[in-house]
């Protein structure tokens, strides 16, 4: 039970809440151009190889989760979310519908609590910072505990880059000494909360009493069918389980694999740096990274696969990057089955595409559902059969989950560090949180010729038939 807010923290939060709603005030009259060069100020200050890499550095020894490998490349989903901001109106005239006599203009949302994962602060932050610039919204950040020092470097830089355009550096803050309550009280004044992180914190924005867009738990389960193409399927894995220590939601957490290349994509995966724990490894597996009642221990979240596996009291070579665990069981009592947010994958193995189809429905009802999952296949009927089923927001085609469903330069979704969940996962909506999200609409409208078909037309069959 968290403790009950202080008036020193209330007051801070008022305090904040001020200063942001009088920056918005200052910058209500920018146009499109102004909005654009201040997204671009912001996201090079940060997006740049040396600031993002030194960020990344800060942020893993300060919470001693993820991994600085790969960190000069992560800093593309800034670039990425950038891109998609600046190819989108969010000033004046948003749409035009002569036929409809609809015109629709764009609105700030108003002041946006930002509720910080400790995984992935500062890519989160600077996101939600351009697309809240973008639209002339002010931004409030809780991060959490232990990446508090990184969020608050992250929010210096973007603040120094605002004031250097001359702009209010205020559109952007954060609080200085996080807590729960402080945290809820954020999220209870501001305009609109978008919550990633926990989904304790999730469930606090939705109680918060006001607008939230928040997220949904991650348990990525991938399909590998025999028409996939083993080498790439494994490479792409291994690209999604090790990103950041598998600490991402969108790191792969299951392997549906089918019977007839199960071997050999077990060998693969072994020769891409997977160490294939035995049954008894497994077992001390499970024992340390669930605790009695089921959670995940903080311990081995966003660790490397060596840690784990030392704290597990076994040791792995130093090849090795991800563990691979063997599971043929599914439920709430086979703790493999669920989101894992580690360098560990559980494969299992299948015989049969409607059996693999079940198998994906079972796992997402231990977790994850609403979230994302993914088929390596060449066959178009069983991608749209698995389209038709699952439970999840986006579906990846052979690609590598953690790079693909949050946006990348060779697909077509929208570039975010926020996945919407849909109300499978306790979300209000299962798309990728994007510019749109941080803007409200005014929609005007004009008469047009009358667009009324007839009744028997509207009715049909059904048209002056018997009523009940």
């Amino acid at each position: 039970m968290p403790r009950s807010i202080t008036d020193e923290e209330k007051q801070n939060a008022l305090d904040l809440l001020q200063r942001a709603r009088a920056a918005m005030k200052a910058v209500e009259h920018y146009d499109q151009a102004a909005v654009d060069r201040l997204s671009q100020a912001i996201g090079w200050a940060t997006a740049n190889e040396h600031t993002f890499v030194e960020l990344t550095r800060m942020g893993v020894e300060e919470s001693d989760m993820g991994s600085m490998e790969g960190g000069p490349t992560r800093r593309f989903k800034i670039v990425g979310i950038l891109r998609d901001a600046l190819r989108q109106k969010t000033v004046g005239i948003l749409e035009e519908f002569p036929e409809l006599g609809i015109v629709k203009y764009a609105k700030p949302a108003g002041v946006i609590a930002g509720v910080l994962p400790v995984t992935n602060p500062v890519c989160t932050m600077v996101c939600m910072a351009i697309h809240a610039v973008k639209c002339r919204d002010a931004v409030i950040f809780s991060p959490h505990p232990m990446s508090r020092r990184t969020a608050l470097e992250t929010v210096r830089i973007l603040r120094a880059a605002l004031k250097k355009q001359g702009a209010p550096e205020d559109l952007l803050q954060c609080v200085e000494k996080p807590s729960i309550p402080l945290a809820q009280e954020v999220m209870a004044i501001c305009d609109l909360t978008i919550a990633t992180g926990g989904q304790a914190m999730v469930k606090a924005a939705y109680g918060s009493g006001k607008p939230a867009y928040g997220v949904g738990a991650g348990n990525a389960t991938m399909l590998i069918d025999e028409t996939a193409d083993i080498e790439a399927a494994a490479r792409n894995t291994r690209i999604s389980k090790t990103h950041n220590n598998g600490s991402g939601c969108s790191c792969d957490g299951n392997l549906l694999v089918e019977a007839s290349i199960y071997e050999r994509f077990l060998e693969q995966l072994q020769k891409e740096g997977g160490y294939l724990a035995s049954e008894e490894e497994k077992n001390r597996l499970a024992t340390v990274m669930w605790d009695a009642e089921g959670h995940r221990t903080l311990e081995t979240i966003a660790r490397s696969a060596a840690k784990i596996a030392a704290r597990a009291g076994f040791t792995i070579p130093p090849d090795k990057t991800f563990i691979i665990v063997k599971e043929d069981s599914i439920g709430k009592k086979y703790p493999f089955s669920g989101e894992k947010l580690s360098p560990v994958l559980a494969i299992f193995k299948y015989s049969g595409f409607e059996n693999a189809l079940r198998m994906i429905e079972q796992i997402f009802e231990v977790g994850g559902k609403g979230h994302s999952c993914g088929i390596f296949s060449f066959d178009d009927r069983r991608i749209h059969q698995l389209a038709m089923m699952a439970p999840v927001g986006r579906i990846m085609v052979r690609q590598p989950q953690v790079r693909g469903n949050a946006g990348s330069f060779d697909n077509g979704m929208p570039m975010t560090s926020s996945l919407g969940c849909g109300t499978w996962g306790g979300n209000i909506t299962s798309e990728n949180i994007a510019v749109k999200h941080f803007l409200n609409v005014t929609w005007v409208s004009r008469t047009i010729p009358e667009d009324r078909p007839s009744e028997q037309e509207i009715f049909g069959e059904f048209y002056r038939s018997e009523t009940f």
